[in-house]
């Protein structure tokens, strides 16, 4: 449904004290409306106003999988620096073994980080909206 572009030319001017204009404000804050001056009228007119909540049982979870996140991230930079350094030891033997089958373990571990951290991304944006 289309609403006309009528102009505008009429002013109401409405005082609050500070306490009714904070409330007016919270509750214009938690709608979808972009302007203050819109959700008024669509208030005063009984027009649909639409309002965005958050699941508040989804708060801890998206907490801890930022957390999650994090630490994985962490975890992978440590490994990576564990494997720069064992470069270094080229002269044994073993090692070159182990890190020719670790390079292998590397890879598969950062390509599950980078699952992991778009499917969080998904996720939270989901839960944004």
């Amino acid at each position: 449904m289309q609403r006309k572009n009528s102009k505008r030319t009429r002013w109401v001017n409405v005082r609050f004290t500070p306490e009714e204009y904070q409330k007016l404000e919270q509750q214009f804050h938690r709608t979808t409306s972009r302007k203050l001056s819109q959700y008024i009228r669509d208030s005063l007119f009984n027009r649909p106003v639409v309002t965005t909540y958050r699941n508040a049982s989804l708060d801890g979870l998206m907490e801890e999988i930022g957390q999650l996140r994090d630490e994985l991230n962490h975890i992978g930079n440590n490994y990576n620096q564990a494997v720069k350094k064992l470069y270094t030891l080229w002269r044994i033997e073993d090692f070159k073994t182990w890190i020719d089958r670790n390079e292998k373990d590397k890879a598969l571990l950062f390509q599950k980080i980078d699952t992991l951290e778009d499917h969080l991304q998904k996720m939270v944006a989901a839960w944004l909206q």
